[in-house]
């Protein structure tokens, strides 16, 4: 008898907990054309399974993909978004930024201009086409790797677009690596273009940087190889005294430290969106 009373039990609980889940949020592919680049550029859009109501809109969180990824990256690695979508009531945009853009406009190669896509072309787009709240309070802006440093470096350097910005894994500062990823095909070689590289960085970015005019997280695992440097970023603003979270966990620079970082990025992201 108490084995069936358990059982019983166990049954309503299952049922109850798959009645009070709320279903997972449509993952769709969408094209989005670029004057800047002349072509179009694929976007995954996350978003939640209902509406919102009439006089409710949802905030936005841009996800830039890593090194040799593409605008599918996110969605793989980390597949528990669509359901965070819902949950959260949040329109994640994880667009393609090429196999190593690093997500700036190239002084080089005037066919790679992604800073001027997402911020200019992409956003606008967006605003345009879903139910989003338009503003830097309830738009931010993360990602893995490549993606790192791109979410950092155009969020520091587009402050009125967003209000809070994260990195994971983040190559911050790439000068340490002049002849990796295809950088220097973007920016010119690293020994005669110094000036040119360390304009292009986050590391660099931040001397703009004033406390309080952006939220930011960013976290990288202790055997990760871009530990060093998210440890002198870390360091620098500590010493400019600029506010920001900075977390270091157990793990490497693959997909399942990624999957685990980004909830607590999407949790950070979520208190920034509920204060305002």
């Amino acid at each position: 008898m108490k084995s069936l009373i358990l059982l019983l039990c166990t049954i309503a609980l299952t049922h109850n907990l798959a009645i009070a889940s709320p279903a997972a949020g449509p993952v769709d592919t969408i094209l989005v054309h670029s004057n800047a680049m002349n072509k179009d550029i694929k976007c995954v859009i996350i978003r939640p399974s209902q509406k919102p109501a009439t006089a409710e809109h949802w905030p936005v969180i841009y996800l830039l993909h890593g090194h040799s990824g593409n605008y599918a990256q996110w969605i793989q690695t980390a597949p528990q978004l669509a359901q965070e979508a819902t949950t959260d009531g949040i329109l994640f945009v994880c667009p393609d930024g090429g196999h190593d853009s690093w997500w700036f406009d190239s002084p080089v190669d005037p066919k790679v201009r992604y800073e001027t896509f997402l911020t200019t072309e992409l956003i606008p787009y967006i605003d345009a086409h879903y139910p989003t709240r338009a503003d830097n309070a309830h738009r931010a802006i993360t990602g893995l790797s490549m993606g790192g440093h791109g979410a950092l470096y155009l969020a520091i350097r587009h402050r009125a677009l967003f209000g809070a910005a994260g990195a994971t894994s983040g190559g911050v500062d790439f000068t340490p690596f002049p002849n990796n990823w295809g950088i220097k095909k973007d920016l010119g070689d690293y020994a005669t273009h110094k000036d040119v590289w360390e304009n292009n960085t986050v590391i660099h970015a931040v001397d703009d940087l004033k406390n309080g005019e952006l939220h930011f997280i960013f976290d990288c695992g202790t055997s990760d190889f871009f530990l060093p440097v998210n440890r002198n970023l870390h360091q620098k603003l500590l010493d400019k005294k600029i506010d920001h979270d900075y977390i270091e966990r157990p793990g490497g620079h693959n997909h399942d430290y990624w999957n685990n970082s980004i909830d607590y990025q999407v949790l950070y992201f979520m208190k920034y969106f509920n204060s305002n």
